[in-house]
């Protein structure tokens, strides 16, 4: 920078009068990674590789006693003082009593050892390592006497046991082997242990010995594997007396543990290799009922193999009837209401047609009641309950079984909050087969009583009918009627069965008493009814006024036509020219009535109108000679297609199309308007005489 002009290939400025140019700053131009990343760690590794021998600390050689003696005195106390600052540090104490080997003073050795084992007796690394010098120095003595003390504080660890076993075992010590054996044994270790001991003994081929530690090893851990692993020691040497008694003495214990389906799958394939395959159908069925469904997978899979490899169809279907059953059990288990599921297992039993085991299915099903008493989540549970006596008289033919099904199932209905009329007729129809009719009365009245449904008075009603009980039939519609006056259902069939009776004026009142209630689900098809009445009675007058009536209520369009209708078919029998023109007339002042009604009070109602004018013209034109259509043309309308904006869902703005009806009367206005718009035009852009 002491320079005046600057270098360029540093990067620097020339600097010229007072201006004074700056470092040009460096701009890296590609930032993606290296396609080999380079860590501290791996720095440091090839560092350590990499070092030349010369700077490497260099080996020390002694030379003469005093050098040798220096450098243990040396060492020594570096170990020393080490365990002085970590006392508990087991490593420290295991690199002293190596070194102490290395150098051959194994008295000092062994002092090192004993001191970190008064420090830490309980880690059996010390022991082991312990050992493990005295025995590859050969000090045999020493090593038993570490092995016994060893064991004798620390009996729970395994490992020391093994090793000292092994020890006595190469050393060809076999009764010190066995010795330690037994004592390791009467602390009662895991499994491992007991058939450590009994390998030791059939590689020796001590089979008596090894069968008594069988029995002390089934004894001291009763479970199915030990008895298995017995079992097949037994089966192997050829003892298959022996064997069965281990299976047989196994099942009697252990018949109800968690892994007794393993147990049995090993029992009946053992007698299946001993040619025994009615013992293991046996065994197999004695395990399907008495293992959890949700346990025996395994066991269903293997009875199923089996009966396809041994058994006739008859035990091929029993064995896949098994396999379904499983599934089923399994889905009820994890969902006990799902009640399709019932209804599928249900239908498996009834196929294979065992009834203590289809009423035991019945019942566990019907005992999962719906949660909530609210009718949609009994409407499938109800049906297990109709299964299930339609079962019991149908195929079991038990009637008394059958009458307590539905008393029970009528008993668990919240009838206050809601019923099922089909329980109640399926009850009392079940009565009538067995020809007691008073129960059947009897549970159709609690019926209309407890919870009154239209479905229970109709089928009572009916039933009264088909035994020719007229009194009790109307009693139960007045009945009826009393708990819903509004159901025009109940009364038009009361109205028609007095008209069945010949009671004509019965079967009138009736009908007024039900068009004249304030409510009515369905009017429409009770006035049709009270008319067709009338007409079937040829009273037409009596017919004109109900619809008069019916014209107060509603002037709809369907009351019109058939208003007109009736008056141009209202003939009598010996009805001539003349009443013919009378019928036509009296028709058309009814359309004419009707057209003006629509033109004059209901001006929207185009299409109605059209349509009343379209029935019109027909009308004319079934009357032949004495229609006239032209009285009907001329006030017949154009169909007119017209657009129309519309909104969507969407909220957007559209167009649609649409039908109108342009009449010859609105023909007619809309010409006058013009005109009369016209002449006023006319009016104002021409002045007058007057202002002349």
């Amino acid at each position: 920078m002491g320079s005046k002009d600057g270098d360029p290939s540093l990067g620097y400025l020339t600097r010229k009068d007072t201006e004074v140019k700056l470092p040009r700053p460096t701009r890296v131009k590609n930032k993606t990674p290296a396609t080999v990343q380079i860590t501290a760690e791996q720095i440091l590794r090839e560092a350590r590789e990499r070092q030349e021998a010369e700077i490497r600390p260099p080996k020390q050689k002694i030379t003469d006693p005093t050098e040798l003696a220096d450098y243990r005195l040396r060492k020594r106390k570096e170990f020393e003082d080490l365990i002085r600052r970590v006392r508990w540090n087991v490593n420290v104490w295991i690199k002293y009593a190596q070194w102490e080997e290395s150098q051959k003073d194994f008295n000092r050795a062994r002092s090192v050892w004993e001191r970190a084992l008064e420090v830490d007796y309980r880690n059996h690394t010390l022991w082991l390592k312990y050992a493990e010098v005295e025995m590859k120095n050969k000090f045999i003595n020493h090593a038993r006497n570490v092995w016994d003390r060893a064991v004798t504080l620390l009996p729970r660890v395994d490992q020391l046991w093994y090793k000292y076993i092994h020890m006595e075992e190469i050393l060809g010590n076999i009764a010190g082997a066995r010795q330690v054996f037994e004592r390791w044994m009467s602390w009662m270790p895991d499994q491992q242990g007991w058939l450590s001991y009994i390998k030791f003994e059939l590689r020796y081929n001590e089979v008596e010995r090894a069968r008594q530690i069988y029995e002390r090893f089934v004894q001291c851990h009763p479970k199915v594997s030990a008895y298995i692993r017995y079992a097949k020691f037994e089966m192997k040497n050829g003892e298959v007396a022996r064997s069965r008694n281990v299976y047989e003495r196994a099942v009697e214990k252990l018949a109800d543990d968690e892994e007794a389906e393993q147990l049995f799958v090993a029992f009946a394939e053992f007698e299946e290799r001993c040619k025994e395959s009615e013992r293991a159908r046996c065994i197999y069925k004695f395990a399907l009922d008495h293992i959890p469904k949700g346990r025996a997978e395994d066991l269903y899979r293997k009875f199923v193999a089996f009966e396809k490899q041994y058994g006739d169809r008859e035990g091929i279907e029993d064995a896949i009837v098994g396999k379904r059953r499983f599934q089923y059990e399994d889905e009820v288990r994890k969902n006990p209401l799902n009640y399709d599921s019932w209804f599928d297992y249900i239908r498996l039993e009834e196929s294979v047609g065992n009834k203590n085991r289809i009423r035991e299915i019945y019942e566990r099903a019907i005992a999962n009641v719906p949660p909530a008493e609210e009718k949609r989540y009994w409407q499938r549970y109800i049906y297990l309950w109709i299964n299930y006596a339609l079962y019991e008289e149908l195929d079991a033919g038990e009637v008394e079984r059958t009458r307590d099904v539905y008393r029970e199932c009528i008993k668990l209905i919240p009838h206050k909050k809601f019923s099922f009329a089909k329980i109640w007729l399926l009850a009392a129809q079940f009565e009538i087969r067995q020809l007691n009719l008073k129960d059947a009365r009897q549970i159709l009245g609690n019926a209309i009583g407890q919870a009154p449904k239209g479905k229970v008075f109709k089928k009572y009603i009916e039933i009264e009918l088909d035994l020719g009980n007229i009194d009790r039939s109307r009693k139960l519609y007045e009945k009826y009627l009393e708990w819903s006056p509004e159901n025009c259902y109940a009364w038009s069939k009361y109205a028609e069965l007095e008209r069945s009776l010949s009671e004509t004026e019965r079967a009138r009142a009736i009908f007024e008493l039900a068009i004249a209630q304030p409510a009515l689900d369905m009017p429409e098809l009770l006035w049709k009814a009270y008319i067709d009445f009338e007409i079937s009675e040829g009273d037409f007058d009596r017919t004109r006024e109900l619809y008069e009536r019916l014209l107060d209520r509603t002037k709809h369009l369907k009351v019109w036509i058939s208003y007109a209708k009736f008056e141009a078919t209202a003939l009598d029998d010996n009805g001539g020219e003349e009443q013919k023109e009378l019928c036509i007339q009296r028709a058309r002042r009814v359309f004419e009535k009707a057209l003006n009604y629509l033109r004059t009070s209901a001006p929207e109602l185009k299409e109605e109108r059209a349509m009343l004018l379209e029935e019109w013209l027909n009308t004319e034109s079934s009357f032949v000679d004495f229609g006239d259509v032209s009285l009907v043309q001329p006030k017949l309308p154009k169909k007119i297609k017209k657009r129309r904006s519309v909104v969507t869902e969407d909220g957007l703005t559209g167009q649609e199309e649409y039908f109108d009806y342009l009449f010859p009367e609105e023909t007619q206005t809309a010409n006058l308007k013009i005109l009369e718009a016209a002449h006023r035009w006319k009016k104002q852009r021409l002045p007058s005489s007057d202002d002349d």
